[in-house]
């Protein structure tokens, strides 16, 4: 794929008239058919809790997957998924034909030819970013681990800290603080990406 960079390896899925259950990839997804047909169906990452996620370490292939049928969904007892099919996209990719899922959409595929060929590439997002952090969800479980079982107030509080420190931007948090002392709150370095991650397994080890 001329479109990317060199390092962004494709990968080949071979197989028959099968359906990949609602699941959720971290990473940016091209997929391009070669043989066959494919339909895909797209959930936006804020429709999770109407999906109705099951346990994340017991799932089949180490991505967290809906409990709900897409073609025969039990409304009785999973009424939200109504909500979810309200915002769902689909499409229907035949050879020659591409997607682009991006990070944290859940999606639904079905093959639905006896012979289904596609190649698919992922990559973090931006380009380069794999390199400070392996997966993000190792962070999700961190704070499953560190996080969760604190009363309420401290919760929030903690929410207050990530939404300055992780998901706001990042000039807030830097602006009124001399450049030279940005410390990791700036752009990382390998020197301090080592370190970080060398300070995170000695506490994950105690």
């Amino acid at each position: 794929m001329p479109l990317f960079d060199a390092t962004i390896l494709p990968r080949i899925w071979l197989g028959n008239r099968i359906t990949t259950p609602t699941h959720v990839d971290e990473w940016n997804n091209v997929g391009c058919v070669v043989a066959g047909r494919r339909r895909f169906t797209l959930f936006p990452p804020e429709q999770i809790a109407n999906l109705y996620i099951g346990p994340l370490d017991f799932a089949p292939t180490g991505a967290a997957m809906s409990m709900v049928s897409l073609r025969d969904p039990d409304f009785t007892r999973y009424p939200k998924f109504r909500e979810a099919l309200a915002a769902a996209q689909t499409a229907e990719l035949g050879p020659g034909d591409g997607i682009f899922i991006p990070p944290l959409w859940w999606h639904h595929v079905e093959s639905l030819e006896p012979f289904n060929v596609l190649v698919n590439y992922w990559w973090h997002d931006p380009l380069g970013a794999d390199l400070q952090a392996d997966s993000a969800f190792d962070a999700l479980l961190h704070g499953i681990l560190s996080i969760r079982a604190l009363p309420p107030q401290t919760r929030d509080a903690w929410r207050a800290f990530f939404e300055q420190y992780v998901f706001g931007a990042t000039s807030a948090s830097i602006e009124h603080i001399p450049t030279e002392r940005h410390g990791i709150l700036g752009g990382l370095s390998p020197e301090q990406i080592g370190a970080l991650r060398a300070h995170l397994v000695r506490k994950l080890q105690h």
